[in-house]
């Protein structure tokens, strides 16, 4: 299944602002910044939930800048988003320090964006182990 030139255009578009958003935070987390820390010392993480979620955003973002990985990236933002909307739910609050929810809200747009990349190039994402045609 091919996406139409339009599909095309509001993928990239929903893929530069994933990447925008995971990259940004980037450093944050790799420079140790107070609430970066504050984050994951709440969710009992600190320091190894912070560097490794940030190598996955990290590795995320470029796969979804790159054509033929995009589903993966979007698949990889998915799963590391789900993570943090999970905390904020459960740990962190909705509000982080007197965000305003700004980083709950980052999370919901990457998690809806990916997921809506996703459903789009659904028929670009890798099969793991045999295809079944069901005959």
């Amino acid at each position: 299944m091919s996406l139409t030139k339009t599909q095309n255009i509001v993928s990239w578009v929903l893929q530069v602002i994933v990447a925008l958003i995971l990259l940004q935070t980037l450093f944050f987390k790799f420079t140790g910044a107070e609430e970066s820390i504050y984050i994951f010392e709440t969710v009992e993480m600190e320091p190894w939930g912070r560097i490794g979620s940030g190598i996955v955003e990290l590795i995320a973002a470029v796969l979804l800048l790159l054509p033929r990985t995009v589903a993966v990236g979007a698949i990889l933002a998915i799963g590391t988003i789900s993570g943090a909307i999970f905390f904020h739910l459960t740990k962190l609050g909705i509000v982080v320090k007197d965000d305003g929810g700004t980083l709950f809200i980052l999370a919901l747009v990457v998690f809806v964006a990916s997921a809506t990349i996703l459903l789009m190039r659904r028929a670009e994402i890798p099969v793991v182990g045999p295809r079944f045609s069901g005959n």
